[in-house]
């Protein structure tokens, strides 16, 4: 996993997190590794964004269902 992420015009953390760092529940990590930026909601294109440090097993498993999920 890359250890940065340069923003495109119309970001929002909720789309990083999820597309970066595969859930939208990693958010809240996602903003504590960038407290620099959090007057933000939707970004400008061209912002370096640090990427906090995910579990691999936590990263993937909490996007599925319940159902799908296997413990």
């Amino acid at each position: 996993m890359p250890d940065s992420y340069v923003t495109v015009q119309g970001d929002k953390w909720d789309l990083i997190a999820h597309q970066q760092l595969g859930d939208t529940r990693h958010m809240n990590k996602l903003m504590a590794a960038n407290p620099q930026y959090l007057d933000y909601y939707i970004f400008p294109a061209g912002i370096e964004l640090q990427l906090p440090e995910i579990d691999p097993e936590q990263a993937g498993l909490s996007s599925l269902p319940p159902w799908r999920q296997v413990v």
